[in-house]
This record gives structure tokens, sequence and C-alpha cells, in this order.
């Protein structure tokens, strides 16, 4: 016996449809502000608007000629190491940084260094386990390095 095909057939069959994508949408925009932490930026014009500045600072950077390698070591300390544009390593620079956690998701962490050998420093601070960026602000005498490390 074969079923007709009714209007209540096509009516059951748009409501499951639609109910199957609107369903969907609430699950994606749930685990949207759910996995989302934050603003990467509050004012991206008046962000963008300091662009230059950031480019300047890059290439007086880059002029310096140094190095560093960041690590982390086996009790989740940052290690840093400084060289020179000569390769040697850079000593009593006075070091200070900041772990931030990407999107905003845990609060930003302080972290001061101190040296260990020459040019290689540890930071005062264990990092939570996690991903990490560290904006570490180095000086040495008049020279001056901002580097982001992700």
């Amino acid at each position: 016996m074969i079923r007709r095909f009714t209007g209540w057939h096509m009516t059951g069959i748009l409501v499951a449809f639609f109910a199957v994508v609107i369903a969907v949408n609430l699950l994606m925009a749930t685990v949207a502000i759910r996995s989302f932490g934050g603003t990467v930026v509050d004012n991206s014009y008046v962000e963008s608007q300091k662009f230059n500045r950031y480019l300047a600072q890059a290439r007086a950077q880059d002029r310096l000629g140094w190095t560093d390698a960041v690590a982390l070591d086996a009790a989740r300390h940052v290690t840093l190491a400084l060289t020179d544009s000569a390769g040697a390593p850079i000593r009593d620079a006075r070091i200070a940084a900041v772990a931030q956690h990407p999107l905003g998701r845990a609060p930003d962490i302080a972290i001061s260094f101190h040296e260990t050998a020459p040019g290689h420093y540890v930071g005062d601070v264990r990092l939570p386990a996690g991903r990490w960026q560290l904006r570490a602000d180095i000086n040495h005498g008049a020279q001056h390095l901002l580097r982001e490390v992700f």
C-alpha cells in the first residue's frame, strides 16, 4: 500500500528542516561565545594609527642585531638567552616581561628576570599550563628592545 504525499507531510519536512538549522545555529553560537575570551584590541582604528610607530620600532630593533632564544625549563620558568650582533652574550640587561594568554582567557602575569650565566636569564614566575604570549621589555645601557614572542 502506497501512502499519498500530503500537505501535512510537506509541513513536517519543512518544520524538521528548520528545526535542525536553528539547532545547529544555536549550538555554533554557544560554542563561539564560550570559546572567545575577549578582544584582541579595544579599538582597532586607534591601534591602526600606531602602525607606523610600530614599524619604526621594529626597524630600530633590527638594527641592533640582537637575537634571543626563549624557552620554558622543566619547572615552567621562562628562560631567555640574549646575544648581540657579533654573537656575544648580552650581560647585565634589565628584563621585565608580561605573559598573556591569547584572547585574554586568563589574567596577565608579570615576570622579572635575573641573570644566571652570561647572557642567560630566568624568569621568577612559573607559568601555568597552556599557551602564552610573552612581551619582553629588554634594556641594556641606552639600548632598548621590545620583543613579542609567541
